[in-house]
C-alpha cells in the first residue's frame, strides 16, 4: 500500500515539473531544462500608440545582435523593465520568429486606462471642490491602483477631520465609452453622523480646576446648548493638540513636570457620540533660583539680566522665559537685541543646568558669531508693481548690517502699500556664513487694487446715484508708452480718483484727484492735487428766476511728509485749497440765499499709523490731529459790528478754524490674533476767529446714518452714527462741535485677499451741539448693532449694519418725528462702502 502511494506522489511531481520545465513564447515551446542561445535579429513594439517604442525597449534592456538564453532569466528580466515603467496593465515578450539561432523578438503591451473625469456622489458642492482641490488629479493621468487608493484615502481622511469618523468610501472605476483607453471615476461617499463628544472628563487636577483645563482645549469641546461657534465634533489631530495646549496651561504655571499619564477616547452605546477622559499628574510648582550666561561678549551679563527681566525666587515659567529670550512682541528679548544689531548667526541655548527640589537652575548659552551685513536685496512676484516702488519702501539697504526689526518695518510697509496680499508677504533671509553677509529676498504676491464704487443712496428726497474709479497704482510716465494701457498704465504707485454723484437734473457732483506718493523719487514726500465741481438745484434752467441751487467748484493742493521724530510712523499733510459757493434763491440752509462766498483755506494732519496692514488690521493704532484754517479777515478789515452788513457781506469770504481728533485702537484677543477689539474716539470743533462776525455758515458737522447718503456740500462732515437716521442727530444747520465714540469686535471668516469677509459687532455713541454752551461729552445718543464686512479688490469694502439707537433725538433735528415720545428705540439697516464710517 505504501509504495503505491510513493509511486502516485512521484507522478505528479513529475507531471507538475513536466509543465513549469516549459516556457511558451509566442508559437513555440521551451524547455527549462534544454535552454538553447539565440541572437535577436530584431524587437518590435505593439499594443501602443501613446508612448515612444524605442524608449520601451531601451527600458527592457533587450537589443538587437544580443545573444540571450530562452527560455531564460533575459526575458523575465525584460518583462519586469517594462512593468516597473507602470504604463502598462500586461506585458508579454513574443518571439515571432526563429530562423536557425536568430530570433525575432516583439513586446506585446497592454496601455493602462487614463482618466476622463471624475465625480463625487453624497457630497455637497462645496465638499466637492476641496476634495478636487486636496487630490489635484488632472484628465488623462493613467488610473492605477495607487490612485484610486489615494482618492478613497484623502476621501475618507477629509470626511474624518471633519468629524464624521463612520465615513464610507467607495471608488467605481467604469470605462468611458466617448474616449479610447480611458476611463471615470466614480467616488461613493455616505458620511453617516457627525461624532460628538459627549463629556470630557479631567482627572487628577488640582492646583488647576478643570473649567480652566477645558477652555484651554479650543477645539475639544463637549456637547453644549449653547456652543454654536465651536462645535464639539471630535477630530483626532485637533484632539492631539489640544492635549499639548491643556499641559502648556500647567507649563505657564510653573508646573514643569505636569504630564498626562492615560488618556483614551471610547464611544457610546449609540456610535454617534464619544467621551473622552484624560488622567494628569500636576508635580511640584518650581521656580528660578539661578540664571548664568555663558559666551556673551557683546553685552554683559548684567544687561541681559535685565531684559530678561526674571529675577530668584520667580516661578518658573517655559513661556514666559521663551517670550524674554526669542520672541517678544514688543521686540525687547534677547535675540531681538542681536538681531538688530547684524548678529544673523546668533543662537541662544537655554539648559538646566541643575533641577533640585523645586528649584531650577538655567543657564543660557550664547555664541554670538559675527555681524552680518547685506549683501544683495532681491524681490520676486511683482508682475505688475514696478521694481523701484517696491524697493523704495524696504529699509534694509546693501551694505548695511542686517537688523530683523527693519525686516518687520519693511513688511508692514508693503502691506500698507495696498498692492500684495499681506498673508503672503515673505522673507528669505539667505545667509553667506564664509564672509559674513546675507542676501535678502522678500516675496510678494500681487493682488487688485483698483477700485470700483458703484452705490446708490437717499438725499434731499432722492435716490443718489455714485460712480466711482480709483486707480491705486497708476502711471503717469508709462501713458504714451507701448503696450502700457491694460486698461489703465500701471506700476508706479500713483494714485488716480474719479467720482460722480448725480440725481438726474437735480444734483450732480464731479471729483478727480491725483497722488504722486514719491515726489521726485527720492523721499516719501506725497504731492496731490484735487478739482471738483458739484450744482444742486430744483431742475429749472440757470436762467430762469424760479431757480433755487447752490454751485460749489474747488481746488486743492497738498504734500505730505514723513517724520522721523517722535517716531517714523509719524506723517505730516500740507494742504491749500479754494471753493467758490454761488447761491441762488437757496432757501433757508444758510445764512444767505442769494450771492456767493470765497473759502481760501489751509489744512495741516499730524498723522501716526502703525497697524499691521489695512484691511483687518489686528494690531497698531492710529492718530490723526488735523486742523483747517482760513486768513482772520475780520483782524485787518476795521470792523467791531458787522450788524449793518447783509450776510452775504459777511462771509464774502470766509473765516473759521476747524480742529478734529480721531484715534483707532486695534488690540488682538486671541492667541491666533483673529479676534480684535476695535476702538475709536473722534472729536471735532468749528469756531470763528471774530465772535462779532459769527460762526461759518458752512464746514459743519452731520451726524448720524451711515455716513454714506445725503449731499456733501459745502466742505460738511456727514459722519456715520448706526441705529439713526441719517444727519439726524445734528441741529438742520449743522453742528459746531461732535463727538463719537465706537467699539467694535470683529472676527474673520475669510481672509483671502479676493474676498475678505468678517463680522463685527459694535456699541458706539455720538452727538452734535450748536453751540459751545451746549456741549456736554456725557450727552450722546447711544446705538449697539451687529453686521459685516466684505472686501472685494474691485469695490473695496463694502458693508452691512443693523444698528439699534437706544435714545431720542433734540428738539430742531433733521428729522421731526424722531422728538422725545417716551416710547422706545428703533432699528435700522446701514449700507456702507469704504474703510471708514465717515471721518470720526
Amino acid at each position: 500500500m505504501i509504495k503505491k502511494q510513493v509511486l502516485v506522489v512521484l507522478f505528479l511531481i513529475a507531471s507538475c515539473w513536466g509543465v513549469v520545465a516549459q516556457q511558451v513564447i509566442g508559437n513555440e515551446e521551451f524547455s527549462f531544462l534544454k535552454p538553447r542561445k539565440y541572437t535577436i535579429a530584431s524587437i518590435s513594439v505593439s499594443g501602443t500608440t501613446n508612448y515612444d517604442q524605442n524608449q520601451i525597449i531601451q527600458r527592457s534592456g533587450l537589443r538587437r545582435d544580443q545573444t540571450v538564453q530562452l527560455p531564460g532569466e533575459d526575458i523575465t528580466k525584460a518583462m519586469k523593465n517594462v512593468w516597473d515603467l507602470g504604463y502598462f496593465s500586461d506585458v508579454q515578450i513574443i518571439a515571432d520568429k526563429i530562423q536557425g539561432n536568430t530570433v525575432f523578438l516583439r513586446i506585446d503591451v497592454k496601455e493602462r486606462e487614463r482618466l476622463s473625469r471624475y465625480n463625487f456622489k453624497g457630497v455637497s458642492k462645496t465638499e466637492a471642490d476641496n476634495l478636487r482641490e486636496a487630490l489635484n488629479l488632472k484628465s488623462g493621468i493613467i488610473v492605477s491602483e495607487n490612485l484610486t487608493n489615494k482618492v478613497e484615502v484623502t476621501t475618507r481622511n477629509y470626511f474624518i477631520d471633519k468629524g464624521f469618523y463612520n465615513v464610507k468610501v467607495e471608488v467605481v472605476k467604469k470605462p468611458d465609452t466617448l474616449m479610447t483607453n480611458s476611463a471615470r471615476i466614480n467616488v461613493f461617499v455616505t458620511k453617516g453622523e457627525k461624532i460628538k463628544i459627549k463629556t470630557v472628563s479631567i482627572i487628577g487636577n488640582e492646583e488647576l480646576s478643570e473649567k480652566k483645563l477645558k477652555r484651554a482645549m479650543k477645539k475639544t469641546k463637549q456637547k453644549a446648548f449653547w456652543r454654536v461657534w465651536s462645535r464639539s465634533k471630535f477630530t483626532q489631530s485637533e484632539y492631539e493638540n489640544d492635549k499639548k495646549e491643556l499641559l502648556n496651561k500647567y507649563f505657564d504655571k510653573a508646573y514643569r513636570d505636569a504630564r498626562i499619564v492615560f488618556d483614551t477616547v471610547y464611544f457610546n452605546p449609540d456610535f454617534k457620540t464619544v467621551n473622552v477622559e484624560i488622567k494628569l499628574e500636576e508635580g511640584n510648582k518650581y521656580y528660578l533660583r539661578n540664571i548664568t550666561w555663558v559666551g556673551n561678549t557683546k553685552y554683559r551679563s548684567g544687561q541681559l539680566d535685565t531684559i530678561v527681566g526674571l529675577k530668584k525666587g520667580e516661578e518658573y515659567k517655559r513661556d514666559l522665559i521663551d517670550q524674554r529670550l526669542f520672541m517678544n512682541p514688543a521686540g525687547t528679548d534677547v535675540t531681538s537685541l542681536y538681531m538688530d544689531d547684524g548678529y544673523l548667526f546668533f543662537q541662544l541655548t537655554p539648559i538646566e543646568k541643575n533641577v533640585e527640589n523645586d528649584s531650577v537652575d538655567l543657564e543660557l548659552i550664547i555664541y554670538e558669531g559675527k555681524q552680518a551685513r547685506i549683501r544683495n536685496i532681491t524681490v520676486s512676484g511683482n508682475t505688475k508693481t514696478n521694481d523701484h516702488v517696491v524697493l523704495r519702501e524696504i529699509r534694509t539697504k546693501p551694505g548695511d548690517l542686517f537688523n530683523r526689526n527693519n525686516i518687520i518695518r519693511t513688511q508692514r510697509e508693503l502691506s500698507q502699500l495696498g498692492y500684495f496680499d499681506p498673508e503672503s508677504l515673505n522673507v528669505i533671509p539667505k545667509p553667506n556664513p564664509a564672509d559674513g553677509t546675507v542676501d535678502i529676498e522678500y516675496i510678494v504676491e500681487e493682488r487688485p487694487s483698483d477700485q470700483v464704487e458703484l452705490s446708490g443712496g437717499w438725499g434731499g428726497g432722492f435716490v443718489v446715484g455714485t460712480l466711482g474709479l480709483s486707480f491705486n497704482n497708476f502711471s503717469l510716465n508709462r501713458m504714451f508708452k507701448k503696450g502700457a494701457w491694460s486698461p489703465l498704465p500701471a506700476g508706479d504707485g500713483q494714485r488716480l480718483s474719479l467720482r460722480a454723484q448725480s440725481n438726474g437734473r437735480f444734483f450732480q457732483s464731479y471729483n478727480i484727484s491725483f497722488t504722486e506718493p514719491w515726489l521726485g523719487g527720492k523721499k516719501p514726500n506725497s504731492f496731490s492735487v484735487m478739482g471738483f465741481r458739484s450744482i444742486q438745484s430744483n431742475g429749472v434752467k440757470r436762467s430762469d428766476e424760479r431757480r433755487t441751487g447752490i454751485d460749489i467748484t474747488g481746488v486743492s493742493v497738498g504734500l505730505g511728509q514723513r517724520l522721523k521724530w517722535p517716531d517714523d510712523f509719524f506723517t505730516a499733510y500740507y494742504e491749500l485749497s479754494y471753493q467758490y459757493y454761488s447761491l441762488q434763491n437757496f432757501g433757508s440752509v444758510f445764512a444767505f440765499a442769494d450771492g456767493y462766498s470765497n473759502n481760501l483755506s489751509f489744512r495741516y494732519a499730524l498723522s501716526r499709523s502703525s497697524v499691521d496692514q489695512p484691511i483687518y488690521p489686528r494690531t497698531g493704532s492710529q492718530l490723526t490731529l488735523s486742523i483747517k484754517t482760513t486768513f482772520p479777515y475780520s483782524w485787518v478789515d476795521g470792523r467791531n459790528d458787522y450788524n449793518d452788513l447783509s450776510a452775504q457781506e459777511r462771509f464774502l469770504w470766509l473765516e473759521y478754524n476747524k480742529v478734529k481728533f480721531t484715534t483707532s485702537w486695534f488690540t488682538p484677543l486671541s492667541k491666533d490674533r483673529k479676534l480684535v477689539l476695535n476702538t475709536r474716539f473722534g472729536f471735532g470743533f468749528l469756531n470763528a476767529w471774530s465772535k462779532a462776525k459769527g460762526a461759518s455758515p458752512f464746514e459743519r458737522f452731520y451726524l448720524g446714518g451711515s455716513g454714506l447718503t445725503g449731499f456733501n456740500l459745502d466742505g460738511r462732515e456727514i459722519i456715520a452714527l448706526r441705529g439713526y437716521g441719517d444727519n439726524e442727530v445734528s441741529p438742520q444747520t449743522g453742528g459746531l462741535l461732535i463727538n463719537k465714540y465706537t467699539a467694535e469686535l470683529r472676527y474673520p471668516l475669510s481672509l483671502n485677499p479676493n474676498a475678505t469677509v468678517f463680522l463685527l459687532g459694535f456699541a458706539e455713541a455720538g452727538n452734535t451741539w450748536g453751540s459751545y454752551k451746549e456741549y456736554n461729552p456725557f450727552r450722546v445718543k447711544r446705538s449697539a448693532g451687529v453686521g459685516v464686512r466684505i472686501f472685494l479688490p474691485m469695490f473695496g469694502l463694502l458693508g452691512l449694519d443693523y444698528g439699534w439707537g437706544f435714545d431720542y433725538l433734540d428738539q430742531g433735528a433733521l428729522n421731526p418725528n424722531y422728538l422725545p415720545t417716551g416710547k422706545g428705540g428703533s432699528g435700522q439697516f446701514h449700507f456702507t462702502i469704504g474703510m471708514n464710517l465717515g471721518e470720526l
